[in-house]
């Protein structure tokens, strides 16, 4: 059973009814309402046959009051049972997206930074926006009409048999072109909507790299050429969409066309039963009504089909997503961190990012409160160090230790909610300055973001805006200078009290102004916290307890700022290279 059941879920459409588990209560009443809603409308043509056969022919004014009134109750009741369906399936629908989406989202924040080095970010939001959106009409109209027009078809085949079997074989007949024809067009259309929903998310990336990166493009005139790329995209999403068109243009008219050929033999030996004597006038009107009741749902169950093959496109995507691994993945009996001194030590690390190896068997200590600077080249490796020790990413050989565990033994989330990291590349969200200062610590109270701003000597600037506090720094920060930004995610690096503070090459983007304002504030922000700075700026760390210099994927040596620049040394270059003007 568990076999069959994991094997179920590899099919996309299956794996998405699983998220409606939770309300198979509510899929259960609906059930209920689908199969009365079926049944009062498969009694319609019956209703009218027994008044021509009963009434009309009978001459019977009784029969004929008898079909008026049940035909308007069975009216009325498909009205409210298809408002009670409507809602109901609308309902599910709702919340099955819901939890769909909260849970693409969730996954997402579990990922590494590498999935999002290696993914452009309209591809990401393709995933969450336009193929989540595609589910929309499938789950609130499309599973309304595969369940009505399913149990509409099945009832049809059973009630014809019963009105007249002669006459139901004859017209079955043509099922199997209907099948031959439905089987080429899906095979046909399933790689066409694959290579449909691609195409959008190529659109939606070129369109979101180019938004963000507008500044660059009008700065080096290459607004023609962006349209240019930008029009090849949509070229090929035409033609994709064109082969789409091309393939239900003849595959819909061609059920259409078999749905005449049907109600033509019905007419054609119905006929000619009546004439026989075989079949009464309203059995033959009620058959043909049942008739047109089953061709219409085979060609919206068609139409249903097309949309279903661009909805399966699209969850393949969402559930590729889904089912990507976070490289560094908390294991079952990883704990939540209560508490800590911030002592690290670095044993024999190594670390690759795919086949390229960034680190060779590093090893360092640092004591609970120590500041340790981290310089090199380019490249050179400092930053991955960070990325280890926040857990982002977990060593490829060798073990990283907090207060002597090993950080794989930790929740990587509970580990990082000690720590407050300040990056080169600041980013602010939409939102107030109070508000992305509060991001650190959103609890924190109005006084709070004021004393954690002036400590970093943002204070000034922000009494200066006329709304203060309260001022919208626009998107990314837009609003704000690039100093300004930075002193800004120092102070949300502050009010969150982190044990270990990480300040990775937080200086390089302001002015020797804002710097030297930096220096100042940065006494508090290691005050009595394990402290770990890249820095391009050497003026920045010269009074950092310990200097770690790395090159060629290792330590090269360490000391502090007067034991380097007192013998020959790397750092004394790196040093000497900077200030020599």
């Amino acid at each position: 059973m568990r076999r069959l059941k994991d094997y179920l879920l590899q099919f996309p459409l299956v794996r998405l009814l699983s998220f409606g588990k939770p309300y198979k209560a509510r899929f259960a009443g609906l059930a209920v309402v689908m199969v009365l809603v079926t049944a009062a409308g498969l009694a319609e043509p019956l209703i009218i046959g027994y008044a021509i056969d009963d009434g009309l022919t009978a001459g019977s004014l009784t029969v004929i009051y008898v079909a008026v009134g049940l035909y308007v109750l069975v009216n009325v009741a498909t009205w409210v049972l298809s408002y009670i369906q409507t809602v109901g399936v609308g309902w599910v629908g709702q919340h099955m997206i819901l939890d769909l989406r909260n849970a693409l989202f969730g996954h997402l924040q579990s990922l590494s930074l590498q999935y999002y080095s290696e993914q452009k970010a309209g591809w990401i939001i393709s995933r969450l926006t336009n193929d989540i959106e595609n589910f929309n009409n499938l789950l609130n109209d499309g599973v309304q009409n595969l369940a009505k027009n399913g149990l509409t078809l099945i009832g049809v085949l059973v009630v014809i048999f019963v009105v007249d079997w002669r006459l139901a074989l004859a017209t079955v007949t043509i099922i199997p072109l209907m099948a031959l024809g439905t089987a080429i067009y899906r095979i046909k259309s399933i790689k066409n909507f694959r290579r449909v929903r691609e195409a959008i998310a190529e659109v939606a990336a070129y369109l979101q790299e180019n938004v963000s990166g507008m500044r660059v493009v009008q700065a080096f005139t290459h607004e023609g050429r962006s349209s240019g790329e930008f029009d090849e995209r949509n070229v090929t999403h035409r033609r994709v969409n064109q082969r789409s068109a091309m393939l239900s243009a003849i595959y819909f008219p061609g059920v259409e066309l078999l749905s005449a050929v049907g109600l033509g033999i019905v007419l054609l030996y119905g006929g000619y039963r009546v004439l026989d004597g075989g079949m009464t006038i309203g059995a033959l009107v009620a058959f043909i009504g049942l008739i047109n009741m089953f061709f219409q749902p085979i060609q919206q169950l068609s139409q249903l089909y097309s949309d279903l093959q661009s909805t399966l496109a699209s969850l393949e995507k969402v559930f590729s997503v889904l089912d990507t691994e976070p490289d560094a993945a908390d294991s079952p009996a990883a704990r939540e961190v209560e508490d800590l001194r911030g002592e690290v030590e670095f044993d024999g690390v190594s670390f690759a990012y795919g086949g390229d190896t960034v680190l060779r068997d590093v090893s360092f200590h640092i004591e609970p409160g120590e500041t340790l600077a981290i310089v090199g080249e380019t490249g050179a490796g400092k930053s991955t160090i960070v990325k280890l020790l926040s857990r982002l990413y977990d060593p490829t050989e060798g073990t990283v230790r907090l207060d002597g565990d090993d950080l794989r033994s930790v929740r990587g989330s509970s580990l990082r909610s000690h720590m407050g990291v300040v990056l080169q590349d600041t980013f602010l969200f939409t939102g107030t300055v109070e508000e992305n200062i509060r991001y650190g610590r959103p609890e924190a109270t109005r006084e709070e973001v004021i004393s954690a701003a002036r400590a970093v000597g943002a204070d000034d600037f922000v009494r200066n805006f006329p709304e203060g506090y309260d001022t919208q720094v626009q998107e990314r920060g837009g609003r704000l200078s690039v100093g300004e930004r930075q002193l800004i995610s120092f102070a949300r690096a502050l009010i969150s009290d982190p044990k270990i503070l990480i300040l990775d090459e937080a200086t390089s983007s302001v002015d020797l102004a804002t710097e030297a304002r930096i220096e100042q504030a940065l006494g508090e922000l290691v005050a009595g916290r394990t402290s770990v700075v890249i820095a391009h700026r050497l003026s920045t760390i010269r009074r950092a307890d310990r200097i770690l210099v790395v090159g060629d994927g290792g330590v090269i040596e360490q000391g502090s700022h007067d034991e380097l620049l007192a013998k020959p040394s790397a750092y004394r270059r790196l040093y000497e290279s900077q200030f020599a003007a």
